[in-house]
């Protein structure tokens, strides 16, 4: 049995609810043995400096201590109830937000949460070997907060399958621990969650670009008529501002360090830097345009009618959609795409009820963007002439529009000749790849980095930066 008020903190009266504690007592083993199969390779007997998540106030929700991993104490928290709250988007636009799952929209809300969760194990499974490498304690500790976080926000979707879908939410809840990421057999749903996050420059650019995707994607669902939705979401983009964090700054200090080698041996020559041992300018440059042409297909085809849908039944709305100056119902609305006539790329008002896909994305470039003008900074800094910058919304898709089109970064409809001949300088290859992994290798001891990645500013929790993050037993 699982005390239910030590073991996993919460704020939903787990304790009360005798079919969900039976439930969580089956799946939890489960989880564990997921975890210890697919969690952090070799870390069980770590004793880790996490934050850890005891309740929703200022206070309780940013607990740090020291921490074994398996032992972590995964909460299950919803944001505080607001009053009675009012749907505020759709059909069902003023009327109150459901506190059960209405009939009709069962399998649909359900497949919007299993959707969600598998991103949440799929991404710790793609970062498993990760921490064998760590340039840092600071970037190790880093990591394994954000797998726990993960843990926990499956824990929050596997919530809601059991208290509100019967069986088929916890047949669900068990399929979330049986796909794998990569998986030839048992994929994880979304392509971007399958791919390999082989080296820490992989994994910094997936927390800034597709964690930055999760911002968005829990943001909308955060305003869902279903209410138990929208306040577990709401408690979750508090921790997902740290992955965020963790990849930007992460980044940033790749971006800093390599900027102090071309400093001091006042070349760019990638050759020189790279004999130097840092990560030359251009190739961040390939893996930023890598991670984020991978991450705007998870936002799906610019024209949609499940999007469509979702809105108008009140399942899923906009990014700050009490924000929105407008009718909150758009049956009347457009909104302009990108779109393709002959041989070329247009602008083209559509119906805005279809494009809400599409405004999403948009909405997450913007945030993207300014990430990316915050990394711009550091070559100014050090005299480097170089900018970073996003490619084109078609460049190297897989859904879509795009799909079976080749476009350049600037926006340049290519010939799959032309593509063929050009892709391997806008895109990481096998020779670049090869390149990075070969500067991954563990970097332990108390306040001191790898070579090709420079120390923050400040440490975790005014803990200073050579405080010892992670203790190994």
């Amino acid at each position: 049995m699982i005390d239910y008020n030590e073991r996993i903190p919460n704020n939903v009266n787990l304790s009360e609810n005798k079919t969900l504690q039976r439930a969580l007592e089956q799946w939890q083993p489960s989880f564990l043995q997921w975890w210890g199969d697919m969690g952090p390779d070799g870390s069980t007997d770590y004793d880790v400096y996490l934050r850890t998540a005891t309740s929703v106030d200022p206070k309780g929700w940013a607990h740090f201590d020291y921490v074994k991993m398996p032992d972590y104490r995964w909460g299950i928290f919803l944001a505080p109830q607001e009053g009675t709250r009012k749907i505020h988007f759709g059909e069902h636009k003023g009327q109150d937000a459901w506190q059960e799952v209405p009939g009709e929209y069962r399998s649909t809300l359900r497949r919007i949460i299993v959707t969600q969760g598998d991103t949440e194990p799929a991404s710790v499974e793609q970062q498993r070997h990760l921490g064998l490498t760590a340039p840092s304690l600071y970037d190790l500790r880093n990591l394994f907060q954000v797998n726990v976080e993960e843990g926990r926000h499956l824990w929050a979707m596997v919530y809601l399958l059991h208290a509100y879908f019967g069986r088929d939410g916890r047949e669900e809840g068990e399929a979330l621990l049986e796909r794998r990421s990569g998986d030839a057999d048992n994929p994880r749903i979304l392509t971007a969650f399958n791919e390999k996050t082989p080296d820490w420059l992989s994994f910094f650019m997936f927390t800034f670009i597709t964690d930055r995707d999760g911002k968005f994607q829990l943001a909308s669902l955060a305003e869902s008529a279903f209410d138990p939705l929208a306040r577990t979401c709401r408690f979750m983009l508090t921790e997902e501002a740290h992955h965020m964090f963790v990849g930007e700054s992460g980044v940033a200090r790749i971006i800093q360090r390599t900027c102090e080698v071309m400093q001091q041996l006042r070349t760019d020559d990638p050759i020189k830097l790279r004999a130097a041992g840092v990560i030359d300018l251009p190739t961040l440059q390939k893996y930023l345009n890598f991670h984020y042409s991978v991450t705007s297909d998870l936002y799906g085809a610019e024209i949609s009618s499940n999007a469509a849908t979702y809105y108008t039944t009140g399942l899923k709305g906009r990014f700050e959609e009490g924000k929105l100056d407008d009718d909150h119902a758009l049956q009347d609305s457009h909104y302009e795409i990108t779109d393709v006539e002959g041989d070329r790329i247009v602008k083209r008002a559509v119906p805005a009820l279809s494009a809400l896909n599409d405004r999403l994305r948009d909405d997450w470039i913007r945030d993207v963007q300014s990430g990316v003008d915050r990394w711009n900074r550091i070559p100014v800094k050090y005299g480097v002439d170089f900018q970073f910058t996003l490619p084109h919304k078609g460049f190297n898709r897989r859904i879509g529009i795009f799909t079976d089109l080749h476009v350049s970064p600037a926006g340049e409809l290519l010939s799959g000749v032309e593509w063929t001949r050009q892709h391997q300088h806008w895109l990481p290859t096998e020779e670049d790849r090869l390149y990075v992994h070969s500067l991954m290798g563990p970097c332990l001891t108390p306040g001191k980095f790898a070579n090709w990645i420079a120390a923050p500013g400040r440490g975790i929790n005014n803990q200073p930066v050579d405080f010892e993050y992670v203790r190994f037993n």
